[in-house]
C-alpha cells in the first residue's frame, strides 16, 4: 500500500512524465462549448480518455443528440471501441453523459511498469478524439 503522500507524488510524477513525453497542448476544458470537456483518467485500476457533458440537462441533451447523430462517424473513422453512456455517474454521484475509450489492459498509476502503455494510449486516443471534435465542432455546437 502507498500512503496518501506517496500516491500523490506518484500521480504527480506520472502526469509530469506524460507532459514531457508528449509535449503538446490538449483541448481538454478549452472546447469553447459550455459543459463539454475532454478528460484523461488514470487510477489504480483503469485508464481512459473521455468526452464529458456536465452542464445543465438542456445543454447535455442538445450536445448528446448531436453526438449521437455523429456516432457512426466517430466509431467508423476515429475510435471504433468508444462507449456511449447517456447516463454516467461519477464517483461523487453526479450524473453526466460520457463518451469514453477505456484501455483494455490491467494498469495502475502505482505501477510504473504500466506507465508507458498508458501514455501511448492517452496520446493516440485523445489525439483521435480531438481530431473528431475539431472536424465536427460546428455541427456539435449548432
Amino acid at each position: 500500500m502507498f500512503s496518501k503522500e506517496e500516491s500523490r507524488l506518484l500521480r504527480q510524477e506520472f502526469w509530469t512524465s506524460f507532459g514531457k513525453s508528449f509535449p503538446r497542448k490538449w483541448i481538454l476544458y478549452d472546447t469553447k462549448l459550455k459543459g463539454l470537456s475532454f478528460k484523461f483518467h488514470f487510477d489504480n485500476k483503469k485508464a481512459l480518455v473521455a468526452l464529458d457533458l456536465e452542464d445543465n440537462l438542456e445543454n447535455r441533451i442538445k450536445y448528446w443528440e448531436k453526438l449521437m447523430a455523429l456516432k457512426s462517424i466517430l466509431l467508423e473513422e476515429y475510435l471504433p471501441e468508444a462507449i456511449y453512456k447517456e447516463e454516467f455517474f461519477l464517483d461523487n454521484h453526479k450524473e453526466i453523459s460520457r463518451i469514453y475509450m477505456p484501455l483494455e489492459q490491467k494498469v495502475s498509476i502505482h505501477n510504473k511498469n504500466t506507465w508507458r502503455d498508458v501514455m501511448e494510449f492517452f496520446n493516440t486516443n485523445m489525439s483521435l478524439f480531438e481530431a473528431f471534435f475539431e472536424e465536427y465542432k460546428e455541427i456539435i455546437e449548432s
